[in-house]
């Protein structure tokens, strides 16, 4: 079963807010890695702490929060920020 991606209204707000050249490689490397995958954990990396049941996807110097939704076979990209603030 393939997954498909949606994205909240942080990470929407988010990308329209930064430089194209961001926005671009974000958008891009989700098509190529998360789109219509088999299998999103593979690229990814399960959080704790706080953050526990949470993945994130390193892009460059930024990082993609994501809930992995089995049940709805879902990727929900829920923000997206620089390595120094997305965890704050």
């Amino acid at each position: 079963m393939k997954y498909d991606v949606e994205y909240s209204k942080t990470a929407m707000n988010t990308i329209k807010k930064m430089d194209s050249s961001a926005s671009k490689l974000i958008r891009t490397w989700i098509e190529k890695n998360l789109m219509n995958t088999e299998n999103p954990r593979i690229k990814g990396k399960a959080l704790t702490g706080d953050l526990k049941g949470l993945w994130h996807y390193r892009v460059g110097d930024y990082r993609i929060l994501a809930d992995i939704q089995g049940d709805k076979i879902v990727i929900l990209i829920l923000d997206i920020g620089h390595r120094s603030k997305i965890y704050l």
